[in-house]
């Protein structure tokens, strides 16, 4: 039976989300996982415990032809790695994929993602000059999984973007977000979008986050100060382990440096959660909007066209960026589930109570 979500436990989440209130609520977006478990005990390297795995978002789906996405990318810590983002930053746009994994696999999910691309616009790629230059992003999941043991291959790669599809994305010990501790509790995958509309038509803002962040008394939902509360089963002494990977899509036309100012936005929604940006977390953001198609500019014409929303209207947009990362966080908070120690062994890393959650919340009048 799957779980409830952040809304269904009644938390007074502001804003009209999408259909799955997810990041597939953008048309043409689907997000494939595959997530490797195996073993328990005392940590062998090489062998095991392994919780970890791969999310992969396909900002065009299965399209066969390459077309770009116009981007902007941002980095509120740099204790962290998103591949692609030096031409992301000079050139607005990517092609491809995104990916999620660990940080000791970003290099292999790299060399699977380029494999995916040659083989899926094979026609292109064998008679044009291009080039892939994947995105892919990495949290540490250390704690819960055998992470030196280099677990993730070519072939779970593979299996992310070849499953990947519209519709309900599932949240929390998931792909990428297996292993991973957030506030202390088990984090991992989050979704979430909302709607807008901007003098009179209508689109979708989304994100998906790879939460691996923060310290439990900085834990805060909806402005409570949660983390004061739930104080029991924590793991860490001093200092953050880990980071937060968010990705941001949208339908609403943007010019790459206004997507740049939107990835900006998700600092705001992670700092709402109660995180400051810890020194050891890599908090590095994505947006990407699926508006304004077109073909590989290798390929292209020399004069081009762009639609695009003033500036001056985008209020509204920063809104629902910042509430789509907020929910999406605690999304995943909500979905995990309790993840054995590895580092160190004999602890539990436990999902945040749903009770517990609920009953601070009410004191302060924020659960419906």
């Amino acid at each position: 039976m799957a779980k409830p979500r952040a809304r269904d436990l009644g938390l007074d989440f502001q804003g009209e989300t999408g259909p799955d209130n997810a990041i597939t609520d953008i048309p043409g977006v689907e997000v494939g996982f595959s997530t490797i478990v195996k073993g328990g005990g005392e940590l062998k390297q090489g062998h095991g415990p392994v919780r970890t795995g791969v999310t992969t978002i396909l900002p065009r789906g299965h399209d066969p032809e390459p077309h770009p996405v116009w981007a902007g990318s941002y980095a509120l810590n740099g204790n962290g790695e998103m591949t692609g983002t030096h031409w992301i930053q000079d050139g607005g746009y990517f092609t491809g994929p995104v990916s999620i994994t660990n940080t000791h696999s970003v290099g292999i999910i790299h060399h699977a993602v380029v494999r995916w691309m040659i083989d899926t616009y094979g026609e292109r790629w064998r008679n044009e000059h291009l080039w892939a230059m994947p995105v892919v992003a990495e949290t540490y999941d250390g704690i819960l999984n055998d992470i030196n043991g280099l677990h993730v291959t070519e072939t779970h790669a593979l299996a992310a973007l070849n499953s990947a599809m519209p519709g309900p994305v599932m949240e929390g010990n998931i792909g990428g977000g297996t292993g991973m501790v957030c506030y202390e509790f088990k984090g991992g995958t989050g979704t979430s979008s909302r709607c807008v509309n901007i003098d009179g038509e209508n689109f979708t803002v989304a994100a998906l986050v790879q939460a691996n962040h923060g310290l439990r008394p900085w834990l805060t939902v909806l402005g409570v100060p949660v983390g004061r509360y739930l104080t029991d089963d924590t793991l860490l002494s001093a200092a953050e382990l880990g980071s937060i990977i968010v990705v941001m899509a949208t339908d609403a036309p943007m010019m790459p440096h206004q997507l740049h100012r939107v990835a900006k936005r998700a600092a705001i929604g992670v700092g709402r959660g109660g995180s400051p940006g810890g020194n050891n977390s890599g908090d590095i953001f994505l947006a990407f909007s699926t508006a304004n198609k077109m073909p590989m500019p290798q390929t292209s014409d020399t004069h081009r066209s762009f639609n695009y929303i003033n500036d001056e209207a985008f209020d509204p947009i920063y809104l629902a960026a910042v509430e789509a990362v907020e929910e999406s966080v605690i999304n995943a908070l909500v979905a995990a589930d309790d993840t054995p120690t590895v580092r160190p062994h004999g602890l539990i890393c436990r999902a945040i109570d749903h009770g517990e959650l609920v009953e601070v919340m009410r004191q302060y009048g924020r659960c419906r």
